[in-house]
């Protein structure tokens, strides 16, 4: 009998090269094709040539005229990354390992919680902009009691802090799901024998949860990560493309690319929105590839 899951070599062969055709067509050949674009000066109006520019895109996203308004986009893309991806870890985690136990009505409770990811970007930011309505919002009203005011997502001092809670609301659902696949694969005879040693909760789950909770903390802080320095709807639809509180390298690859941008001092181009692109891909897979380095070894370790 053939060991295989397809019964037969020759399927499992077939559903492979298709699977491959399939992600070339759609992923390999994009990522070249955006790294060729960057290096002309298309603006995707017809009848306006397209030339061969070099590295003049490289070399205006570098320019003393661009690198204030890039380092702002790239300090608050790295803000806006690394805050969301902890604290979406550490909520998760905890909501996790309390819905993990018998809590009354944790059915609910969880369906709650996953709630927000099932919304689309345009109705999250429909929410949270109604809510923080400067004039007639719930927040102004909690705001008025302590005699404050704001704009909100228009106070600079605010905005980009506002975006990323709300970035850490919509994302705490997917997070929460796999830690609660991870804690629900621990067998519960490793609890019972820790207590059994004198192991209270806290050293429960320092020394038997989190452990064997590795590979999930590492699914999700790659997860957070990268969707976090790729993600711009939420900034976009909740402050717009020209807040440079709320400016990511990721709405300037929007901007750039199909317009709305007026504070990077360009117009429409997508020759250099794919400049941007591909730098930002490089940051994302160096990025990617030292917490992968850093987890996989904790890994091991742990």
């Amino acid at each position: 009998m053939s060991t295989f899951p397809f019964g037969h070599r020759r399927t499992m062969r077939v559903s492979m090269s298709a699977g491959a055709a399939v992600l070339a067509v759609f992923a390999l050949v994009p990522a070249v094709a955006v790294f060729a674009i960057s290096f002309t000066d298309i603006r995707g109006l017809p009848g306006i040539p397209v030339n061969f520019v070099g590295l003049e895109n490289y070399a205006r996203f570098f320019s003393a005229a661009k690198l204030g308004y890039n380092l702002n986009a790239l300090q608050n893309t790295l803000v806006y990354a690394i805050v969301s991806t902890v604290v979406i870890n550490v909520l998760a985690l905890g909501i996790a390992v309390l819905l993990n136990t018998k809590l009354r009505g944790r059915t609910f409770t969880r369906a709650l919680v996953f709630l927000p990811t099932i919304l689309g970007v345009t109705v999250i930011g429909l929410i949270w902009s109604l809510f923080f309505n400067p004039s007639a919002g719930p927040a102004a009203t909690i705001w008025s009691w302590f005699g404050a005011d704001s704009a909100f997502f228009g106070d600079p001092a605010l905005a980009l802090g506002l975006v990323i809670f709300v970035q850490i609301w919509a994302g705490l659902g997917v997070a929460v799901v796999i830690y609660l696949a991870g804690l629900q694969s621990i067998p519960e005879e490793l609890y019972e024998a820790a207590a059994l040693d004198g192991a209270d909760g806290a050293k429960r789950l320092r020394l038997v949860t989190i452990p064997l909770l590795a590979p999930s903390v590492t699914a999700n802080v790659l997860l957070a990560i990268v969707g976090s320095l790729q993600s711009y709807q939420l900034a976009y639809v909740l402050t717009g493309p020209n807040n440079p509180a709320t400016q990511l390298l990721s709405l300037a690859i929007f901007a750039q690319a199909f317009g709305g941008s007026t504070t990077s001092g360009m117009g429409q181009s997508q020759g250099y929105a794919a400049t941007i692109s591909v730098i930002q891909f490089f940051i994302v897979g160096i990025a990617s590839l030292l917490v992968m380095w850093y987890l996989r070894r904790r890994e091991a370790r742990l």
